[in-house]
């Protein structure tokens, strides 16, 4: 296991490395290239040709007149050390702009995929229990429904209904107008309540795809031998429920919500727009439409990296809650 925790620790650090220079190269495959929107905004504030170079360097990290490869090297040095230059847009440097967003971002990702965790797996197993029944049949037919509507078609719905016609919720914004940020009751139930129809639009179309696989995962346990042999020495149906089959099935949903994490990030992309809520999403759109090389770069950078730490955490940690993984073994327990 050594040697197994050891490869994964390795390749992660490799798919992070690989993603930062696939984010180099791209930008720079662009039209214009990373420097030409802030060499124009430089020079429409005064300052003198011969010192552009020399401001864009002192703002980016790097030498726009050197090498591609002294680019590289200058862009991993400083990307290395969570440094991706000044926001071209906002003027402001990227780190603290990531810094300021994630929270919020982690927040309204955080809250909806262990919302849809939990009523998922719940309605799986009552799925499951009552296989074939008229609840199943309903559920698992509403589950279809919400998979197949895109988030952001409810988000749009949502935000038109309670935002705009009923006035329940704000239409933009992290926290009230005047709330001050810290640890106080008004605080987050301003946080809350501006976070909590972005949280809906995840939440809503992701519980049914989680119940139909924790209803599946449940029958495929029902019907293993081991659940029969503990319905032969008399256990009862609360006991088999919980420490035979609910244990079972949640095991392959673990990779899945971490995983689910990572990819509920990049779609921030679009929510975050549609709710004007300044988390990382929200700002990657913004450097998308200014053309804003650096916010662009971080963005993409820390969405990326939280989805490969994810798949990483998920790698090193099942064989802890499953130990069927580290002894090698196939048969459940």
């Amino acid at each position: 296991m050594g040697h197994y925790y050891l490869r994964r620790t390795a390749r992660m650090f490799v798919t992070v490395f690989l993603v930062a220079s696939l984010s180099f190269g791209l930008i720079r495959l662009l039209p214009g290239g990373p420097f030409s929107l802030l060499r124009a905004n430089l020079l429409r504030q005064g300052v003198p040709a011969s010192e552009v170079d020399a401001r864009i360097a002192n703002l980016q990290n790097i030498r726009p007149d050197a090498p591609l490869w002294e680019q590289y090297l200058d862009y991993m040095l400083a990307a290395g050390q969570g440094d991706f230059g000044t926001s071209i847009a906002l003027g402001e440097p990227v780190s603290r702009i990531i810094a300021q967003a994630v929270p919020w971002t982690v927040f309204i990702v955080l809250v909806s995929t262990v919302l849809i965790f939990v009523f998922g797996v719940l309605l799986g197993a009552i799925q499951a229990y009552w296989e074939g029944s008229r609840f199943d049949q309903l559920v698992s037919g509403v589950s279809v429904t919400l998979m197949s509507i895109p988030f952001y078609v409810v988000a749009v719905l949502a935000l038109f209904v309670f935002a705009y016609q009923f006035g329940w919720f704000p239409t933009a914004g992290t926290v009230g107008v005047g709330v001050e940020t810290g640890v106080s009751m008004a605080f987050f139930t301003s946080a809350l309540h501006h976070a909590a129809l972005p949280i809906f639009s995840y939440t809503i179309t992701g519980i049914g795809g989680q119940a139909l696989a924790m209803r599946g995962n449940s029958i495929q346990v029902l019907g293993n031998d081991y659940v029969e042999v503990a319905r032969l020495r008399g256990l009862s149906d609360r006991r088999i429920a919980t420490r035979y089959v609910a244990r079972n099935a949640i095991l392959p949903l673990y990779t899945g919500f971490l995983l689910l994490l990572g990819f509920r990030l990049g779609g921030t992309v679009i929510l975050e727009q549609i709710f004007s809520y300044p988390g990382l999403g929200y700002y990657m759109w913004s450097a998308l439409e200014s053309n804003d090389y650096p916010l662009m770069m971080g963005t993409f950078l820390v969405i990326t990296v939280a989805l490969v730490i994810g798949v990483y955490i998920a790698d090193l940690t099942y064989g802890m809650i499953d130990p069927r993984i580290s002894r090698g073994d196939t048969d459940a327990y």
